[in-house]
């Protein structure tokens, strides 16, 4: 009887244990019609859709080079810090864990200003054929 007891809270535990792990949590990091500041999204363009997801890693004390997105884009900071600044100087300070909705036709640029590699994962809701990044003074789009 004891032994049966026993194995009765040993499932229990068990059990209970196994509820808490297989539990599914869902978060909405962000949800909007604007980009980080405050711009409102432009509407979607006409054509083939064309989704890309990047993983970019920008090595600390750098800062990429001034750039604008033709397409609405998205983005969780999974590593590190990283700072964006605009054509107006509109600044945003990310940490880890941080979304952003970029801004879409305006130059701006990024830096990593850290000791560690910010690492950030960006989504692209596109037309196929429209390059996702334009480089300022570069005539060369990327794809």
């Amino acid at each position: 009887m004891k032994r049966l007891i026993l194995l009765y809270f040993i499932l229990l535990f068990v059990s209970c244990k196994t509820d808490k792990i297989s539990k599914i949590e869902v978060v909405k990091l962000i949800e909007t019609t604007k980009s980080w500041n405050g711009a409102p999204l432009p509407e979607y363009a006409e054509g083939t859709p064309k989704v890309t997801i990047l993983k970019i890693t920008i090595p600390p004390k750098t800062t990429l080079k001034t750039h604008k997105h033709p397409e609405i884009n998205a983005g969780v900071l999974l590593k590190g810090e990283l700072t964006v600044i605009s054509q107006n100087n509109d600044t945003l300070h990310l940490r880890t864990g941080d979304p952003i909705v970029e801004l879409v036709n305006t130059w701006h640029y990024g830096k990593n200003e850290g000791t560690e590699p910010a690492e950030i994962i960006v989504f692209y809701a596109g037309v196929k054929d429209t390059p996702i990044t334009i480089i300022k003074g570069e005539n060369q789009d990327h794809n």
